[in-house]
């Protein structure tokens, strides 16, 4: 069938399909006479029937509304807002643990075939239970005042009194009694020592968010190191995710006693604290970080080392200034490094640089810029910091090509 004899579909038709593979952004593929249709709810393998909820030129979105064939790996959600028309924070509730996993490592895969013409194998690891690994979050209120989450693809406030995948001691549950002024944007964060912040702004608007409860600067401890967090500065919001992502940054980093370390988007200092007492005092490490907030903590985290140097600035910019480090661990937002900060990291030519990665798509285009400039990418590991949601947390480690 051409392109012009494509069936036209409309909002709220309903299809019989099959479910294909998965897709990245936690949907999954169906197609029905030529057009390709992102599912929500869906499990590869099943025959189901479909909601059309939007229609564009090269792709439409649909809900499965009704299962013909479940797949053996259907689950029934542990929240009862996890479905078509509530909450749009979870993925996956539907879905196996393991199968979850799977299909991740799927995501992965694809990713790298596809963007950077790799083919690898990497298994996404399990972390912990699926729920209750939360720390920090970010609710809204109706006009009402009902405590809750965004549908997903909306704005529309779907009130929740509990939710699962968060941490107990977040106690979002008596929030959610509690109510709140409507139209707010709320961010909740509960510390492994057992702080808790509350935030709050209009959600309708731009406004800063304002501290309503709780300490400013909260508590960390990760390993023999406690880090000053502000409720501003960003935090890894699994409970575990600090001690994994640094102890793997650790072991593929491989820092010696006397090492120039580059952490670039080094926020609070995480990395630099595991690092600093393998390069030792006749080491140095220089922090790299865009957020004002996230400097003035790392400054007071590594107040008592001179050997650590903090720059609070764009890391394309600053990069350009160092003209030379033996290792590099970076953390880039969603959206990746980027080309220029790759280029740069070459003319450095670290013997290793480590990746932290949450999106697999910008992980996979910058391990081809990586390869462009001299480096391949020796390990991979993949982590299941976000259970039931499609989200995945990846440790990549870069070495310079070797030259035959």
């Amino acid at each position: 069938m051409t392109r012009s004899q494509r069936t036209t579909l409309e909002v709220g038709a309903r299809i019989r399909v099959s479910i294909e593979k998965i897709a990245h952004g936690g949907h999954f593929i169906a197609r029905h006479e030529g057009a390709v249709i992102f599912v929500r709810h869906g499990i590869p393998g099943e025959e189901v029937l479909i909601e059309i909820t939007s229609v564009g030129s090269s792709f439409n979105r649909a809900d499965v509304v009704e299962i013909f064939s479940p797949s053996s790996d259907r689950v029934s959600a542990p929240c009862r807002y996890a479905h078509r028309s509530g909450c749009g924070g979870c993925d996956f509730q539907h879905i196996s643990a393991q199968r979850q996993r799977d299909l991740k490592s799927e995501v992965i895969k694809e990713q790298f075939s596809r963007i950077a013409k790799m083919e690898i194998d990497v298994d996404v690891e399990e972390v912990s239970q699926s729920l209750g690994w939360r720390t920090r979050c970010t609710a809204v209120t109706n006009k009402s005042g009902a405590l809750g989450f965004y549908q997903a693809r909306s704005h529309k406030v779907i009130p929740v009194d509990d939710c699962r995948i968060l941490s107990p001691d977040m106690k979002f549950s008596e929030l959610a009694r509690a109510g709140a002024k409507g139209d707010q944007r709320i961010e909740i964060s509960i510390s492994n020592t057992g702080q808790r912040s509350i935030a709050t702004a209009n959600s309708r608007d731009e406004s800063p968010m304002r501290l309503t409860d709780g300490p400013d600067i909260a508590h960390y401890i990760v390993g023999d190191k406690t880090f000053e967090v502000s409720q501003k500065s960003f935090w890894q919001s699994h409970k575990d995710a600090p001690r994994i992502l640094s102890e793997a940054v650790v072991q593929f980093l491989q820092p010696q006693m006397g090492d120039h370390v580059l952490d670039l988007y080094g926020g609070v200092g995480l990395f630099t604290g595991a690092i600093l007492p393998l390069v030792g005092e006749s080491g140095h490490v220089d922090i790299v970080e865009g957020s004002k907030s996230a400097t003035a903590d790392a400054s007071r985290n590594f107040a008592n080392n001179s050997n650590v140097g903090i720059v609070t600035a764009d890391v394309a910019k600053a990069i350009t200034r160092f003209p030379r480090a033996d290792v590099v661990v970076l953390d880039p937002p969603r959206e990746g490094a980027g080309k220029d900060v790759i280029a740069e990291l070459s003319r450095i030519a670290a013997r290793a640089v480590v990746y932290v990665a949450c999106d697999p798509a910008a992980l996979a285009r910058d391990a081809g810029y990586f390869r462009d400039y001299g480096y391949e990418m020796a390990e991979i590991r993949a982590f299941d910091l976000f259970p039931m949601t499609h989200h995945i947390e990846c440790v990549a480690k870069f070495v310079p090509l070797k030259v035959s």
